[in-house]
């Protein structure tokens, strides 16, 4: 059952220290397949992205070419849901391998290196609406954030990514056959924590299990933009 943070839920960060204004961590989703012989330059590309630290970047592996010879160990079906949602949004009739999409709002191919720099450094140069946090101690997760400025605030979603930094498959099969291919940022898990209106600044705590690195987003419904994130401390 999602939450739905009020003002009454979000006292004690009223009194807490204001968030500070930062710089945007654009974030960039890949749409990639072991069995498309399209994506490793794509997946390539998104390791250079995970080394920046201006970069949140993620690799939602798909099952829709799993019919080709090869069965995706990494894909999850709500990757694919996820990637037809931001198609629908967009008004396309189609879904690809290798897509990217940035911030939410951006599409491109994947394998297009110039264009996604480009996009990028467009995304970053934006003047940020919310500042974001996400501090781990332990099992807990302390996710801060607030508006800046005085713009009508919109509903979003507080959405938390567990992801592997790094995975390695020998591909026998399929279009990849005989390669080797590492994966950068590999998403596992992808829920919805709560909605939040902006009204009032937020604080939410959850619970973390296990290793993996965590990511919070706030993005607006749709699925639409991504207007903050933060990867945990």
């Amino acid at each position: 059952m999602k939450l739905f943070v009020t003002a009454m839920l979000v006292v004690c960060a009223v009194l807490s220290t204001p968030l500070r204004a930062q710089e945007h961590s654009v974030v960039v989703e890949l749409f990639t397949s072991q069995g498309c012989a399209s994506c490793p330059p794509a997946d390539a590309i998104l390791h250079r992205l995970a080394a920046r630290d201006d970069v949140i970047a993620l690799a939602l592996h798909v099952d829709y070419w799993d019919y080709i010879g090869w069965k995706d160990e990494y894909a999850l079906a709500t990757n694919a849901r996820r990637q037809r949602g931001y198609a629908d949004v967009g008004g396309r009739d189609m879904i690809y391998t290798p897509q990217m999409i940035i911030n939410g709002v951006d599409d491109v191919v994947g394998a297009h290196a110039m264009d996604v720099a480009e996009i990028i450094e467009r995304q970053k140069a934006r003047k940020p609406e919310i500042a974001l946090s996400a501090t781990r101690r332990g099992s807990q997760l302390s996710i801060r954030a607030e508006r800046l400025g005085q713009s009508p605030a919109g509903s979003m979603s507080v959405q938390l990514v567990r992801f592997s930094p790094l995975r390695t498959v020998r591909i026998t099969r399929g279009e990849n056959a005989g390669h080797e291919l590492d994966y950068a940022n590999v998403v596992d898990a992808w829920s919805v924590l709560g909605e939040w209106d902006g009204r009032a600044p937020l604080h939410l705590e959850t619970e973390l299990t296990g290793d993996l690195p965590a990511v919070v987003l706030l993005q607006y419904s749709g699925p639409g933009e991504i207007v903050a994130a933060a990867a945990t401390d």
